[in-house]
């Protein structure tokens, strides 16, 4: 009986729609088969397999890729072209069941890898009840001399944090995710760069982030945690589920995170359930700022060396039909297909949806599609560490030595 090994990141939203998508597998092909499933954090996979090369020794069939990491795996023949496949076997609706956008977060070099599972993108989430609160909007009138509304800049969103800041209430005007684990630390970055008109790479593909907008941006980051305290201070332990349940048990009044978070939000046990509501990331209060929004996706790979690799595409399939990518999404993951996110049921239950079409086939950022892309944003990794966890370095000083690493190795 063959089995099927798989690999991914813990997320319960993964693990509980996995169990019923590999089950159902098991019920509707012709051969037994069953399966194991490898649930590691992202910097475990990244170092004891990414970096190593041991994702394609054969011991797994299944991977559940970062798409920030397809380049570099495509590149190095770790992992399995999917064209194929995809063009003689392909799920129900390819392609253009899916956005655009989130297929080539699959491809590299013009072919498939894999099929996307789980998107973001990342949205601002804000307590509607808070900023509807008539006794809230006096007091905050009071103290800032204008109305409390949902915050479109920076930095009207550094006086709504501060206003909702209560600790001795249990309550924060935001959280972040700033732990460095190269994940939404450096997204968070990016984030910050790009709503002020900033670059990562230049159209030459060089450093382009030790610049005013990068100054402002990392300083921004570094400020709303140590000077503002507008982020409980474990914030800088926290990844980007533990940021997302903060959120959902009431602790922040705001944050920008992935889209998918807003299922925790909206969960019947959740602290905020009925109370959040959802919009545009904030954007730098000048000519050059923009609202922005970044995704990167989840998806099913096969890697190199699987000796089940017909099978683990089966299975890829199976799981990106219709009925399966809404059991994604009903289990607190975030589907990828249109379907899914135009489905009656699922936008009651999770109204953020009505927005993913939009920022998906508009113009949203993406992580630049490099093989080199897993080292650069390592160094990133490490310049948020240094000024803003470690505070090792001045912000001025970690951009430089930063841009100074990345321009060494893209050269």
């Amino acid at each position: 009986m063959p089995t099927l090994r798989f690999v991914g990141r813990p997320f319960e939203g993964f693990e509980r729609a996995l169990q019923r998508q590999m089950d159902s597998f098991a019920e509707s092909v012709d051969v037994d088969v069953s399966f194991e499933r490898d649930h590691r954090p992202l910097p475990e996979i990244h170092d004891e397999l990414i970096e190593t090369g041991a994702i394609a020794d054969g011991t797994y069939d299944l991977f559940l890729c970062l798409s920030d990491w397809l380049p570099m795996l495509a590149n190095a023949g770790y992992l399995t072209p999917l064209d194929d496949h995809l063009t003689t076997d392909s799920p129900e609706g390819w392609p253009t069941g899916w956005a655009k956008s989130l297929r080539g977060l699959m491809e590299y070099d013009g072919t498939a890898y894999g099929v996307p599972y789980h998107d973001g993108p990342e949205i601002f989430h804000y307590r509607e009840d808070l900023f509807e609160n008539v006794d809230e909007q006096r007091a905050f009138r009071d103290a800032y001399g204008r109305p409390l509304t949902v915050p479109r800049t920076w930095d009207e969103f550094l006086e709504v944090a501060e206003f909702f800041t209560r600790p001795e209430d249990d309550l924060w005007g935001t959280v972040v995710a700033a732990k460095p684990d190269g994940h939404n630390d450096v997204y968070d970055f990016l984030i910050q760069l790009w709503s002020r008109g900033g670059q990562l790479l230049d159209e030459n593909g060089a450093p382009a982030f030790d610049s005013p907008e990068g100054r402002a941006a990392l300083s921004y980051y570094h400020d709303l945690i140590h000077e503002h305290e507008v982020v409980p201070p474990e914030s800088i332990e926290m990844e980007s589920v533990e940021a997302g349940q903060f959120y959902a048990d009431g602790g922040a009044a705001m944050m920008w995170n992935w889209s998918g978070f807003g299922a925790m939000a909206e969960a019947p046990d959740s602290a905020v359930f009925g109370r959040t509501n959802y919009g545009l990331i904030p954007r730098a209060d000048s000519p050059q700022g923009e609202h922005t929004s970044l995704t990167v996706c989840y998806g099913l790979t096969v890697p190199r060396g699987s000796e089940h690799a017909d099978l683990a595409y089966e299975f890829i399939r199976h799981a990106a039909s219709p009925a399966n990518d809404k059991i994604t999404t009903v289990e607190g993951a975030s589907g990828t297909r249109f379907s899914t996110w135009r489905d009656p049921d699922i936008l009651r239950e999770n109204t953020f949806y009505s927005m993913l079409e939009e920022i998906n086939t508009g113009p949203v950022n993406t992580l630049p599609r490099i093989p080199a892309y897993t080292e650069l944003n390592e160094i990133l990794n490490e310049m948020v560490e240094q000024a803003v966890v470690e505070r090792s370095s001045s912000v001025e000083t970690a951009l430089s030595e930063a841009s100074k690493r990345a321009a060494e190795r893209l050269d």
